[in-house]
């Protein structure tokens, strides 16, 4: 049951890097260089996001229940990210933003 949780921790660093990366690494590029790049990288979030959620489909998981952890799991990879990598403050507000996604936790698994 811990390998669709792995496999999202990937797929989010590899989202990450895709959507932001580009910021970092080529922002003195052409436009479609930084789209090349994201594109070329999202082919790897694909690769791990794809059987993450076959298999917690297959152990029952609702598309519902997938999405809100798959936003858990991005905001779990983005923070240290941005901080690390952009040299952005941490500021208490994505602490409270994270609490909010636990909310949504609790109430998309509540019925079960």
């Amino acid at each position: 049951m811990l390998i669709p949780f792995a496999l999202l921790v990937i797929s989010n660093c590899f989202m990450t890097l895709a959507w932001y990366g580009h910021l970092k690494f080529l922002h003195g590029a052409p436009l479609w260089q930084a789209i090349l790049f994201g594109w070329l990288i999202a082919l790897f979030e694909y690769a791990f996001m794809i059987p993450a959620t076959r298999l917690l489909a297959q152990d029952g998981w609702s598309v519902g229940q997938m999405k809100i952890t798959q936003e858990v799991m991005t905001l779990l990879v983005f923070v240290p990210f941005m901080i690390y990598l952009f040299k952005q403050p941490f500021k208490l507000d994505y602490l409270w933003a994270g609490l909010c996604l636990l909310g949504c936790v609790y109430f998309v698994f509540r019925s079960q």
